[in-house]
């Protein structure tokens, strides 16, 4: 049987089972829409165009494949993937109509594919989630406090009162005239009232340090006053006075 009868005869074939897939360019060329063997859930709508041009010694050697997205897309390492696994089904073929069994693989990989697509976005979409969760619990957390990071905030925080302090009073005194400068910088060097008790406690301390040794301190409530009246009765006074 001539190559060309036995594609006719393939075509026939073809078309009964793809009435609706089928598109017959030439005699030696095809187009056929292949959709996943199964619906994919979650997976939208998906089909490519596979185009079948055979040579003179078909079946004997390999028809030339190519593939188009219709619906959906397929990137280059996919369709090449797709591409090579038809072409090893079809050297186990060769002498016979391969068509068929290219088609048939073509769209029981397409499900395949399909399934991955899903499995891939399901798997990034819980890796966001769980790098979603670990941001929220780190800026809940916060960072723990050692004793030397709180040293070096304690000193970051009075080094800033500190700078803070300096520009208020240089711009508190910028705005007042020279002479309210100079009463503002004396009432400044005052003792404030704790200061000066402070002060008075040394100074008592001090007196008491200054104090000779074996001294007995007295307690004049201790003194009889029925005594210092008895004296006061015997005073007198002459009349020439």
């Amino acid at each position: 049987m001539s190559a060309a009868s036995v594609l006719a005869e393939e075509f026939e074939v073809l078309e009964s089972i793809y009435p609706t897939e089928l598109s017959v360019i030439s005699d030696r060329e095809i187009e056929i829409d292949v959709e996943p063997d199964y619906p994919v859930e979650g997976m939208e709508s998906f089909r490519l165009k596979l185009s079948v041009k055979y040579s003179d010694d078909y079946p004997e050697a390999l028809p030339t494949l190519a593939l188009e997205a219709v619906e959906g897309d397929i990137n280059e390492s996919e369709k090449e993937a797709l591409l090579q696994g038809m072409a090893t089904i079809g050297e186990e073929n060769l002498g016979m109509a391969m068509t068929f069994t290219l088609v048939s693989y073509l769209k029981e990989h397409l499900s395949t594919l399909a399934e991955a697509r899903i499995s891939l976005r399901i798997a990034e979409e819980r890796e966001k989630e769980r790098l979603a969760l670990e941001a929220e619990e780190a800026r809940t957390r916060g960072t723990p406090v050692t004793v030397e990071s709180f040293k070096t905030w304690k000193m970051k925080f009075d080094k800033d009162v500190a700078m803070k302090k300096a520009k208020d009073e240089e711009e508190k005194l910028r705005a007042l005239t020279p002479k309210e400068r100079e009463e503002y910088k004396r009432i400044g060097t005052r003792l404030t009232g704790r200061q000066l008790f402070e002060r008075n406690r040394n100074l008592a301390h001090e007196d008491d340090s200054l104090m000779e040794e074996g001294t007995v301190s007295v307690d004049v409530s201790q003194y009889d006053r029925t005594k210092i009246d008895e004296e006061e009765d015997h005073i007198h006074f002459s009349d020439s006075e």
